[in-house]
């Protein structure tokens, strides 16, 4: 409860009961100190050496991962500025699919070195300010140094997808999951107007436990984990024509009540009658257009079912929306909402459709599409915890290849990047005036973090490392970085470690907005708990018991 005494010395209550508030140099350090915490709990996850994280929810869930966005995601984080922290992992994540650690680390690094300013008493503004600054001139040298190459070149793509992978836990299959991952990208790509356009949704990824990830197979098409709808119909279907219904094969109730009077058994049997006379048309409407094969979104009445069967066609039902949409990009069919709507022009195409046994269930496969703009990667993998973390690393690879056919930059890896930029920040901070050039060094001094927990996590000593990285670039070696495997400084270019310049860019401005934004809060007002509220009102006798 915040009290501000009057003129009369009267107190004033203006907060409700149970607030509480930090103002001024504690808030600032309360926060900071939150997102440190936040920081440091991933960056043992960074590069190839780094460690994975065992999260256990509270059912007993376990996730087993190193992916930085999943990590924060599963932990149930309560502090407000810690959960700002997640926000740029989020954020990372949704818009290059990559370096979502890198941004956490770097964002938790830059709140430490604005401590240390503080602790001078240079005033939280002059470092927003600063960082501001350095951050648009990092952004500025990352384009310098970076290399255009041909958004379309398989090989540099694949490097792409390994250099992504090699982190993960399917590093090891990482060369053949790189080729399906490229091919898949390069399949759903648009050329406009010059440029290429992609949409990683396109690709489906659909997984099961089971096999081994070298099994891990790329479907020009789509595979859909429901089973054909009847025993009498056809299991495989070649040189399929394929219809998409947006609507039920099955009699519909009336959306008003109805009463029907029936006197005699022969109402009933005409009844009946009708019912199966208005399915038979609907089907035998399909069957004259050429379809063999119906995907349904909604149900398929038993009856209906039984006309398909006759007729030789393959059928599915409760297809998903988004799938139905995928399956209309890959075929060429159109989504029809009307069975009376439905002409051989509305048809798709695919080489073949299957049922086949997966594990323990049955999935319906619709391949060989002619030019499909959606297809699948159907990830195997020896147990449930392999296959939920190789599906995290194959959308990684997928984002980042993605980031390089639409952006055809690149940068070298292994944190050579960022100490390129930061021996250019420094020259940088010479020329800005004021206790803002205090605040550029700051950043510079942050950015090495990368490297450095690179070189910490495979064993190495950081402050030999960063030494060494940064006599190398004095010289003019703008690609040496961290070799995790053979511990070692070399230039990561001829080992074929190359990132997107748009994750390397996303990077930094959600780091350095981040921590400007926390540095800007100097006032945390804290509502009371609505618990202890309830508490209060009821009681200890009336108390309700509390579930977590």
């Amino acid at each position: 409860m915040a009290v501000a005494p009057t003129a009369a010395g009267t107190p004033i209550l203006i907060l409700k009961e149970g607030s509480t508030r930090s103002k001024g140099r504690e808030a600032q350090r309360n926060n900071i100190t939150a997102a440190m915490i936040v920081s440091d709990l991933v960056r043992s996850s960074l590069g190839p050496r780094g460690m994975d994280k065992m999260l256990v929810d509270s059912l007993g869930d376990v996730v087993i991962t190193n992916d930085g966005a999943t990590i924060l995601k599963e932990m149930e984080i309560e502090h407000p500025a810690a959960k700002m922290m997640v926000e740029v992992a989020k954020t990372t994540d949704a818009e290059v699919g990559d370096g979502t650690t890198s941004a956490t680390v770097l964002a938790g690094e830059l709140l430490k070195k604005a401590a240390d300013l503080l602790d001078q008493d240079v005033h939280p503004s002059i470092i927003v300010d600063g960082y501001r600054r350095a951050s648009a001139k990092a952004l500025k040298i990352l384009k310098d140094i970076a290399e255009k190459v041909d958004p379309i070149d398989k090989k540099v793509l694949k490097k792409i997808a390994m250099t992504s992978m090699a982190s993960k836990i399917v590093k090891e299959n990482s060369e053949e999951l790189a080729d399906i991952v490229v091919n898949a990208i390069l399949e759903v790509a648009e050329e406009r107007d010059g440029k290429y356009h992609v949409t990683v949704d396109d690709v489906k990824v659909e997984k099961k436990a089971g096999a081994s990830l070298s099994e891990t197979k790329l479907i020009r098409g789509i595979v859909l984990d429901k089973e054909v709808v009847h025993s009498g119909m056809p299991k495989r279907v070649e040189g399929a024509k394929i219809a998409l219904l947006n609507c039920p094969l099955e009699i519909e109730k009336t959306e008003f009540d109805a009463k029907i009077n029936i006197q005699t058994p022969d109402q009933i049997k005409a009844f009946i009658d009708e019912e199966q006379r208005i399915l038979k048309e609907m089907v035998d409407k399909i069957v004259s257009t050429g379809a063999n094969v119906v995907i349904c979104q909604k149900g398929i009445d038993d009856v209906a079912q039984h006309y398909l069967a006759k007729a030789g066609v393959l059928a599915v039902r409760r297809a998903k929306e988004s799938d139905m949409e995928k399956l209309s990009k890959a075929t060429g069919a159109r989504i029809v909402t009307r069975v009376d709507d439905l002409s051989s022009d509305d048809l798709g195409y695919a080489g073949l459709v299957e049922e086949r046994k997966v594990g323990e269930d049955k999935w319906v496969f619709i391949e060989e599409c002619k030019n499909p703009k959606s297809v699948t990667i159907l990830i195997r993998g020896g147990t449930e915890k392999i296959v939920d973390e190789a599906e995290r690393a194959i959308h990684d690879a997928l984002s980042v290849v993605k980031d390089v056919v639409i952006t055809p930059y690149i940068v070298a890896g292994g944190g050579s990047p960022e100490i390129e930029v930061a021996l250019k920040l420094r020259d940088f901070a010479n020329t800005v005036g004021g206790k803002e050039q205090l605040a550029v060094q700051k950043f510079a001094e942050a950015i090495e973090i990368i490297p450095a927990a690179l070189a910490e996590n495979a064993g190495m000593d950081p402050i030999d490392i960063l030494s060494e990285l940064r006599s190398k670039h004095e010289q003019g070696d703008k690609w040496a970085g961290v070799d995790v495997f053979h511990r070692k400084v070399t230039d990561m270019w001829k080992l074929d470690i190359i990132e997107p310049l748009s994750v390397k860019e996303q990077i930094i401005k959600s780091a350095s907005e981040a921590a400007c934004m926390i540095l800007r809060i100097d006032d945390v007002i804290a509502a009371g708990k609505l618990k202890e509220e309830k508490k209060e009102k009821e009681g200890p006798e009336e108390s309700m018991p509390e579930f977590d």
